[in-house]
């Protein structure tokens, strides 16, 4: 549009606010194209979280939301997705109801007028850090560990899809250098080597698993009940609060525990599909290599058509 033809609509203007404010957004579109997606995202507040204690924690969040925009209608009023969480997020805690709720929102309240059919499809999600209390492996202490986390819900008609995701960062030995340090400790025993004082280390490195998993959006389910299935898969998580008995008892279990990737990945395969709670997942699990200037990465999933 020229900025001639631009003035001459403005003087003209068909449609406008309460405020008598032109509204560009309700004006017909005649390209005939819907939209997937359209909405807003890094809209940052303040909403609380139940915990699965029972207790309730205010995490800042970041929230992404939108809806399908039909053909024939040209945009939405954006600021509208920020009011109705802001509402939901004083009445209530994020839960799997209030995200249900809000999408049924979002269906409706976002429609110009009332006799519009609602939207087809919303969308929401909210990523925060999520921190939870660890106790020490062996020591009388604990901290609070931090999960960068996500909850998102998507709503196409009736149906309501809802997953849960964090980031959980663990420990890696590798099993090939932890053998070729016993190797060469024995045979430096052995006398069969001079080279080096006779220890040898093998290479660990901080590694990362990035979950999500969809569950009944019916049900409540708590971060808590993910963060405890990916710690029964992948006991070397990192820690909190150490002192030296810690120390000692973590480098036993990460001598006990050797993983490549691969043996994360399919750990994970193993354990998120006998759970009985998790409808679909998928992962990806990074090794941040302490002896490469490279990563070692897996993906995996359950492989369900049209999932995850």
């Amino acid at each position: 549009m020229t900025p001639k033809e631009l003035a001459s609509l403005r003087e003209s203007f068909p449609i406008q606010d309460e405020f008598g404010l032109n509204d560009f957004q309700k004006l017909p579109d005649e390209t005939g194209i819907a939209i997937e997606e359209v909405g807003i995202n890094r809209f940052r507040v303040p909403l609380n979280y139940r915990h699965a204690d029972g207790s309730v924690m205010n995490h800042d969040t970041e929230a992404t939301m939108s809806v399908r925009l039909r053909a024939g209608k040209t945009g939405i009023n954006m600021s509208r997705l920020c009011l109705i969480l802001q509402d939901e997020g004083n009445k209530d805690t994020v839960r799997s109801q209030m995200i249900h709720r809000l999408l049924g929102r979002f269906q409706t309240e976002m429609r110009d007028e009332p006799d519009e059919d609602p939207f087809e499809e919303a969308h929401v999600r909210l990523d925060f850090s999520y921190p939870i209390r660890q106790q020490s492996l062996k020591s009388d202490n604990s901290g609070w560990q931090y999960y960068r986390s996500f909850i998102e819900g998507r709503k196409i008609g009736n149906d309501v899809k809802l997953y849960f995701g964090l980031q959980y960062e663990y420990s890696s030995t590798c099993p090939c250098s932890l053998s070729l340090a016993h190797q060469y400790e024995d045979e430096y025993r052995r006398g069969l080597t001079t080279e080096g004082n006779g220890i040898a280390a093998a290479h660990a490195q901080r590694s990362v698993a990035r979950v999500t998993v969809e569950v009944d959006p019916e049900e409540n389910f708590y971060l808590e009940e993910l963060v405890q299935i990916l710690r029964g898969a992948i006991p070397t998580e990192t820690q909190v609060l150490v002192k030296r008995v810690d120390e000692q008892a973590f480098a036993i279990l990460n001598g006990s525990h050797p993983i490549f990737v691969e043996h994360v990945a399919r750990k994970l395969y193993q354990t998120l599909n006998n759970d009985e709670r998790i409808l679909d997942w998928s992962a990806e699990v990074e090794h941040q290599e302490s002896l490469h200037s490279h990563n070692a990465r897996a993906r995996i999933r359950k492989g369900l058509p049209g999932g995850l």
